[in-house]
């Protein structure tokens, strides 16, 4: 006897098409019931079926961006400062102070210039850490980070020197620079070598001068308003108080024996940005993270004296 089917009889279907048809008559109204109850259950998430996710609806934190020791780097905490405050047009010179190859050239940097008042010389090496970080280092590093930032907003930006001199320039070229370019603004970048204990940052400001080839007059008015925007940016950025040994405690202080200073012809001021022989301080210094809001600081003062 074979296990294959059999042929159905007169009017009455086979076992196969009737098991078939009875399992699909129960399956279809099930099938039903169930398709109403999901799609209820869909209506009552207003839409059913969950939207595919977009790139809208995730957060994604943007990379924070490195560089090599010495280079500028991007920081996302609001480098850009004011997005309404361009400086489109305007001409910033920074003289990032001394230079890193000064030491290798003591006797050319130690001849005489004439600074109006006086002769002084050409250059100096600058201070250090204690640890050997060298001021020449400092400027440098955070004089290319406000130029980053205030190439971002606009301006144009000239250095006197960016690490690709045999030495200096001397005092009354970094003077002339800013002179030669028409500079909107210019500020030279320091940091003190005061005793340990005598900490904060300070702004120096031009004497009124007149003598030999200096005459501050045109200048010191617009440059003391540089110096207290560089002031309130430097404070706000970094959080430090204006030196405690230096000036009224107002962060400003005015000298008569700087050649950079007595020879511009246009708004300058030097920035020293902390002291480098204090270990508190020289900590700061040596931190790429705070020399990074040094630089916002430096680059929002210069922002609000050329919007001011």
């Amino acid at each position: 006897m074979s296990n294959g089917s059999f042929p159905p009889s007169p009017g009455r279907p086979g076992r196969r098409g009737g098991t078939l048809a009875v399992v699909l008559t129960a399956l279809v109204p099930a099938c039903l019931a169930g398709w109403l109850i999901w799609d209820s259950m869909g209506d009552s998430k207003s839409g059913g079926v969950a939207p595919l996710p977009t790139a809208d609806s995730t957060s994604i934190a943007p990379p924070r961006s490195g560089g090599p020791s010495g280079t500028a780097t991007r920081d996302p905490e609001g480098d850009k400062g004011d997005p309404g405050r361009s400086l489109a047009g305007k001409v910033v010179v920074i003289d990032p102070g001394h230079n890193p190859h000064n030491r290798d050239h003591t006797s050319e940097i130690a001849r005489s210039v004439d600074i109006g008042t006086a002769k002084k010389e050409c250059d100096t090496t600058g201070t250090a850490t204690n640890s050997g970080y060298s001021e020449a280092s400092f400027t440098l590093d955070v004089s290319r980070r406000v130029r980053t930032l205030l190439q971002d907003r606009g301006a144009k930006v000239v250095f006197t020197q960016d690490g690709d001199r045999a030495y200096g320039p001397c005092v009354d070229e970094r003077a002339e620079i800013g002179n030669k370019a028409h500079a909107d603004a210019v500020v030279s970048v320091h940091a003190d070598g005061a005793a340990a204990g005598q900490r904060g940052f300070h702004v120096i400001l031009p004497a009124s001068v007149r003598g030999g080839d200096a005459d501050t007059s045109s200048i010191t008015a617009p440059s003391r308003r540089l110096g207290k925007r560089l002031v309130s940016g430097f404070e706000a950025a970094t959080g430090d108080a204006p030196a405690n040994y230096m000036g009224d405690g107002d962060g400003l202080k005015v000298r008569d024996d700087l050649g950079g200073l007595n020879l511009s012809t246009v708004p300058k001021v030097f920035i020293e940005c902390g002291n480098m022989r204090d270990p508190k301080d020289a900590a700061q210094l040596t931190d790429a993270a705070w020399r990074q809001r040094a630089a916002r600081g430096i680059a929002q003062g210069i922002t609000d004296f050329l919007n001011g």
